[in-house]
């Protein structure tokens, strides 16, 4: 999935309507617009990974929280906006109106919560670690997933998906080793890599449970996570001493820092947009695979950045971690078509 690559985006909308209107396409029709969609996709979902780390570790001072909580104002202010176009245009997607209930939003609380924790370790672990890992280091989403599945839904998953976690989890503790040999890890940023991983998991777990509350509205329910957050870690930066941080930097005043900020936010949003998009004229096959080898060309353009090189055996540890995260998605979809068909009423 989205999240088990990236993982980044405080913003998840649904499937939404890309075109007024159908028409008939050409073969080049279709083909083109798939191959700009995909390129759009790997571009904001790279960039933005990249924008997250510079505003994370590339200025003077050290305020992850901070970054997080302008990123969902940013989410807010784009459902408030998005509230206001509802019903000026058939032809302008709108959102639904704005509105944050009190009541509603405690009951949303616990997603939020989970939500939140995503939001933060995976940019604790972007902090910490070097872009070219990253995708290691947040890699073991899939097997909580699994994991999780079964203790709190009761599914069972077959042996090839388990053979394929196996995998997964066999490239995590090689890329965390070769790391360590190559350039050295921070076990730190690591730890927070697995927490981000256990709450992308716990995250989709949860909005299944949640979704029905705002009447499987995926807008609505943007709004509120991104609202509970933004008010709940307004406690968490004072606690932790972000805001006498974030004032006390003279790079707070200027404009680079801001449009910096500002841009990773509209990219927060956009990663949801054009995730949904590319599974629109493709596949959710189809998105995870692009969603993988988007994460390959991510690793190997942070090390062309860098200037750095690494070992066969970290390059394999990558290579166990995307082929299992394929092999996984495979399996499954196989799994999926086969249960679709033996409950599809015989002719």
């Amino acid at each position: 999935s989205e999240g088990s690559h990236v993982g980044e985006g405080v913003f998840r909308p649904q499937l939404i309507q890309v075109m007024g209107h159908v028409e008939e396409e050409t073969f080049a029709q279709k083909s083109l617009k798939i191959a700009l969609v995909v390129a759009l996709y790997w571009f904001v979902s790279i960039a933005m990974v990249f924008l997250n780390k510079y505003l994370l570790s590339g200025v003077s001072f050290t305020a992850p929280m901070f970054v997080t909580w302008f990123q969902c104002i940013v989410a807010v202010v784009f459902c408030y906006i998005g509230g206001l176009l509802n019903g000026v245009h058939p032809k302008i997607p709108s959102l639904s109106k704005f509105e944050y209930d009190l009541a509603l939003a405690k009951q949303i609380l616990p997603l939020s919560l989970v939500f939140l924790g995503m939001i933060t370790f995976n940019n604790l672990c972007l902090q910490y670690v070097g872009v070219a890992f990253y995708n290691v280091g947040r890699s073991l989403t899939t097997v909580f997933n699994v994991l999780l599945s079964y203790l709190s839904l009761g599914e069972r998953t077959s042996l090839q998906c388990l053979a394929m976690c196996g995998i997964i989890i066999a490239g995590f503790f090689l890329g965390v080793d070769q790391e360590d040999s190559n350039s050295g890890v921070s076990y730190l940023g690591v730890a927070f890599g697995v927490m981000a991983s256990l709450c992308v998991a716990l995250n989709s777990i949860y909005i299944k449970k949640i979704l029905p509350l705002v009447d499987n509205d995926m807008w609505r329910l943007t709004l509120y996570n991104n609202m509970n957050a933004a008010i709940l870690f307004i406690p968490a930066m004072i606690g932790f001493g972000e805001v006498n941080v974030v004032l006390s930097s003279p790079e707070i005043v200027t404009a680079n820092y801001w449009g910096f900020l500002l841009a990773a936010g509209l990219f927060g949003i956009a990663i949801g947009i054009v995730t949904m998009w590319q599974i629109q004229v493709t596949s959710p096959l189809t998105h995870n695979i692009s969603g993988t080898a988007k994460a390959c060309a991510q690793t190997i353009l942070a090390l062309q950045i860098s200037g750095e090189t690494r070992s066969d055996m970290w390059w394999l540890s990558n290579g166990l971690v995307l082929g299992g995260s394929m092999g996984y998605t495979h399996f499954r979809r196989l799994e999926m078509l086969a249960a679709h068909q033996s409950s599809a009423p015989k002719a």
